[in-house]
């Protein structure tokens, strides 16, 4: 199934409203994900969202908002919660989960890897 380019829209201009940092765009998880600080933020897939938040809020979240944790392969992914499209309709939905995820943004870790140095392998 397709991304939704509509969802995606709107994170793009919730990201830009809210000043995000440097954000791309890169086609990944069979949909469109933001990437913030050369660090996955938030994704679109099909008609829902991943949301990358802090995992110490993850269960919280999932109390207090319609939303699920990400399952792959059978295993769980905590600070990685999905959105449902209709769940986010309202602006001020949608707003809340860009929120959290740039909050957390600049305490998460980049999966990227960089340059090993002269002589040495990378890991």
């Amino acid at each position: 199934m397709p991304y939704s380019e509509k969802l995606a829209d709107r994170v793009r201009i919730a990201l830009l409203e809210m000043n995000a940092p440097r954000f791309e765009e890169k086609k990944m998880f069979r949909g469109l994900t933001f990437m913030v600080d050369d660090k996955m933020c938030i994704s679109v897939s099909g008609d829902r969202l991943m949301c990358r938040v802090d995992p110490e809020l993850h269960d919280q979240l999932l109390e207090e908002k319609p939303c699920r944790t990400m399952v792959m392969k059978g295993r769980e992914y905590k600070g990685y919660i999905l959105v449902n499209e209709e769940d986010v309709a309202r602006k001020a939905d949608l707003n809340f989960w860009v929120r959290k995820c740039l909050d957390f943004n600049g305490r998460a870790k980049s999966s990227k890897k960089g340059k090993a140095a002269p002589g040495r392998k990378k890991k």
